[in-house]
């Protein structure tokens, strides 16, 4: 079965005062973006996808730091292919034919671990691209979503006995978030990881790049491995 070239990057629904500065988490803007640039660039149709088709951004995903100058560019342009997707074409979850994508990417924000426990129409979209042989493959807080992805044969989840990455739990601790995430019984990405029976691999620091494939299971670290982990995508697909 040929697979279509088409991607569908989720983006978590929830958007809710999350840090200490009273700003919200959200969707983290370059963890949709870059994985958009390197897919069209690779010739694949793109579409964005939450639960509800609703997002708000994490507001600190914006700043100066996390942003090159080329990000800066379609962050003001409304009418970048980029921006119209996610601002006026987001689709909802429920709507999607999986059929017609060969890859799920799960870009996140703190957001997502929040969002994609529960979130069971995305997990179906998931599933559906999953058991047509497709990639699922996801960043940061996104791995939030894997252990709901489950192996049709096996009935375990599809990151059982992989090797994967997401985010640390060390860089919820520098981040000063650790207690706000443990007391709202929100899944650290490790610890998801290992009770879904993955073998969590962590970046020698906590936001450095770092993107692993484990068959059609593709996981990032962090948002500065938002793009490495799109570039294997494409490679894996490549290869199916």
């Amino acid at each position: 079965m040929t697979l279509p070239r088409k991607a569908l990057i989720a983006i978590p629904a929830k958007h809710f005062e999350f840090y200490e500065d009273g700003s919200e988490t959200g969707l983290f803007y370059t963890e949709a973006l870059h994985p958009y640039s390197v897919f069209a660039g690779a010739g694949f149709e793109v579409d964005l996808v939450s639960e509800t088709s609703g997002f708000g951004l994490d507001a600190h995903s914006t700043e100066d730091q996390f942003l090159t100058e080329e990000d800066k560019a379609v962050y003001r342009d409304p009418e970048a292919p980029f921006s119209v997707s996610l601002n006026k074409k987001l689709k909802k979850a429920a709507d999607v034919d999986p059929a017609e994508y060969g890859v799920f990417f799960a870009a996140a924000g703190h957001a997502a671990i929040y969002d994609y426990p529960g979130a069971t129409a995305l997990q179906s979209v998931a599933q559906g691209i999953w058991d047509r042989g497709g990639i699922v493959s996801a960043v940061c807080h996104g791995p939030a979503i894997l252990p709901y992805v489950h192996d049709k044969e096996t009935g375990k989840p599809i990151v059982d006995g992989k090797r994967i990455t997401g985010f640390t739990t060390q860089g919820e601790i520098d981040l000063g978030l650790i207690d706000r995430i443990t007391t709202d019984n929100a899944p650290l990405i490790e610890d998801s990881a290992a009770a879904a029976g993955a073998e969590y691999v962590a970046p020698a620091q906590p936001f450095d790049d770092l993107s692993i494939t484990d068959g059609r299971v593709v996981t990032g670290a962090n948002p500065a491995s938002a793009h490495s982990a799109a570039r294997r995508v494409v490679e894996a697909f490549d290869q199916l």
